[in-house]
């Protein structure tokens, strides 16, 4: 079965331009995962990814996983409620291009529609500046959460390019 699906690259130059969304409750906190921990990205990759069509890594052995999590240009984050996990994004260093991609970004289904997306995403923006890139970027299509396109341009992100590919 062939599916039309819409992709949308969206970016963001600076930090000023970000409408940030932080004012959460003290229950939460997003940390920097250190050391790198494979099974931690491999749960919320299967998990937040069951229903968005994240496919890719599913075949990754333990060796993929590993090599990933390790390179020093991909960085963890995880989003706890307490000590629950919540959700998570990556990030990738584009050193060469002086870049940084939202690889990955999502909430466990428990905690979708809380507006917690927004506060996840404001941090993964802030996370990427740290390196001083000359923008932040991140694609998603129309099979992610109903709210990421909206999400990502309520936050100051800017689209520029779009495609329609066949999956």
């Amino acid at each position: 079965m062939n599916k039309k699906v819409e992709r949308n690259y969206l970016e963001i130059s600076y930090l000023e331009e970000l409408k940030d969304s932080s004012n959460f409750s003290n229950h939460f906190s997003i940390n920097f995962v250190d050391p790198v921990d494979f099974q931690l990205n491999k749960f919320f990759y299967k998990n937040i990814g069951k229903n968005h069509h994240w496919v890719d890594r599913l075949v990754w052995g333990e060796k993929q996983w590993l090599d990933y999590v390790s390179d020093k240009k991909v960085k963890t984050y995880v989003l706890k409620e307490k000590d629950e996990l919540a959700g998570y994004f990556e990030l990738i260093l584009h050193t060469d291009k002086n870049e940084v991609e939202i690889a990955y970004l999502g909430l466990l289904e428990e905690y979708q529609n809380k507006k917690l997306g927004s506060y996840l995403l404001s941090a993964a923006i802030k996370n990427s500046f740290k390196e001083k890139p000359k923008r932040v970027w991140v694609h998603t299509c129309s099979l992610d959460h109903k709210n990421a396109l909206n999400n990502y341009i309520a936050r100051g992100m800017k689209v520029f390019k779009t495609e329609t590919v066949m999956i």
